[in-house]
């Protein structure tokens, strides 16, 4: 019986210099999408079931991994994905009501909840960064999204990453794609998995994005949608790959990438790492839909996004040394010595009133154990006071790079800090 007082399986505790890593990725994130002209969203984390169980759906995510609860009458679903709750909350509030505001670019961040296996890269509660740009269909919009992806992934400093991007098409050609795989795989049915048989009669598009058939030789003779893509969606297709080549962004076109959920259409993308292996490699994933809006009542209005997983990108840049952890550190430790702890206090709080992050002793330590504190937060400036400078209202002031100590009095102590730091910048 697992201990009641651990995590969760398939979940974590963020501690010390990990959370600077996470708040690196994140200021890099926000920054990035200010300079694209993306908002954020903040939805909850649980929504009416209904927001994801969508009519027909085939997904994984939806028939098998979702957390599901009644509350009374009420069937509620942690939320396994983003973008249905910002298309949701989109409808909710008539954020389509003036036509010149469109597309709404808005982007989300938090956390996400999937049973499924835990594995590496994989846990049932994720982190996930995502942007939707709603009520507007065009190529440059798509290639927009994958630039935005692409550039924040560069920011991390990951190396080698490349686009995988295909188009299902508008509505006739996946009409038409649906039909020749359903008359394709019917003679191999008998070789495919349970969930191939559910996928087959609900979206075959799903077949191909099967994890347990997918090696299967009748896998490497299935249609390809690019034999079935009408004009438009050919032309549609062109213009992203054109935009893909003007920007400089590497691709590479995958005619079976289908993306895990049913509600996309035309150009759909993932970003891999060049010498990646296996199902979990796309760092982020995405793509144009058609439908979803209308779906939950806001007339037929297209979107784009992507979701990019915030552990998967942590632990990829941390594999490429390209991002380190922030040593914790303090401008100033404050030392007290004797009975005179409310006058170190009164020193600290002054100081960090005036901006310096400042540390100091709760415990009445030894002078020597203050010092090894000191040394471990890499503080520039040490502050000794005891007794006498209680008495006087000063303190001793140690600029640790230079090895220097003078006495200063309480109201210049703000400005001598000040001098230290800056010389040592």
């Amino acid at each position: 019986m697992a201990n009641k007082y651990q995590v969760p399986r398939g979940t974590q505790d963020f501690l010390g210099e990990t959370v600077s890593l996470w708040q690196k990725v994140e200021t890099i994130i926000r920054e990035e999408c200010a300079r694209y002209g993306y908002s954020e969203i903040r939805t909850p984390i649980f929504e009416h079931t209904e927001v994801f169980k969508t009519e027909n759906d085939s997904s994984d995510m939806v028939t098998k991994e979702m957390y599901t609860f009644n509350m009374g009458d009420s069937s509620l679903t942690l939320r396994p994905e983003g973008t249905k709750g910002v298309i949701r909350s989109f409808v909710e509030h008539k954020m389509y009501g003036n036509p010149a505001e469109l597309p709404q670019k808005l982007y989300y961040m938090g956390p996400m909840f999937r049973h499924e296996r835990p594995q590496k890269g994989r846990y049932r509660q994720f982190h996930q960064f995502g942007i939707e740009a709603i009520g507007a269909k065009s190529p440059l919009l798509d290639v927009e999204a994958i630039a935005l992806g692409y550039d924040i992934s560069k920011k991390l400093g990951l190396k080698n990453i490349k686009i995988l991007v295909n188009s299902l098409g508008d509505e006739e050609s996946r009409n038409n794609y649906r039909n020749a795989l359903r008359e394709y795989f019917k003679p191999y049915l008998d070789e495919l998995c349970e969930d191939c048989h559910r996928r087959y009669e609900q979206n075959p598009l799903r077949i191909l994005d099967c994890k347990i058939d997918k090696d299967k030789e009748c896998f490497k003779n299935a249609p390809s949608i690019k034999d079935y893509l009408n004009e438009s969606s050919k032309e549609y297709f062109a213009l992203v790959l054109k935009g893909l080549d003007d920007l400089g962004i590497p691709y590479e076109i995958d005619d079976h990438l289908v993306r895990g959920l049913d509600y996309y259409s035309n150009t759909v993308f993932e970003a891999v790492p060049v010498d990646a292996t296996g199902q979990q490699a796309a760092v982020f994933a995405g793509g144009q839909y058609d439908g979803l809006v209308n779906y939950f009542g806001g007339g037929d209005l297209p979107g784009v996004g992507f979701g990019m997983g915030l552990e998967r990108m942590i632990n990829l840049a941390v594999e490429q040394n390209s991002l380190q952890a922030e040593t914790r550190h303090s401008d100033v430790y404050v030392i007290s010595l004797g009975n005179v702890s409310t006058y170190g206090l009164q020193i600290t709080q002054m100081l960090r009133d005036a901006g310096y992050s400042v540390e100091m002793d709760y415990q009445g330590r030894s002078l020597k154990a203050q010092f090894k504190t000191s040394d471990r937060l890499n503080s520039k400036v040490i502050i000794i006071v005891g007794e006498d400078e209680c008495g006087n209202k000063t303190a001793q002031v140690k600029d640790v790079a230079n090895k220097t100590q003078e006495t200063v009095e309480f109201a210049r102590l703000s400005e001598t800090v000040g001098n230290i730091l800056k010389g040592n910048e």
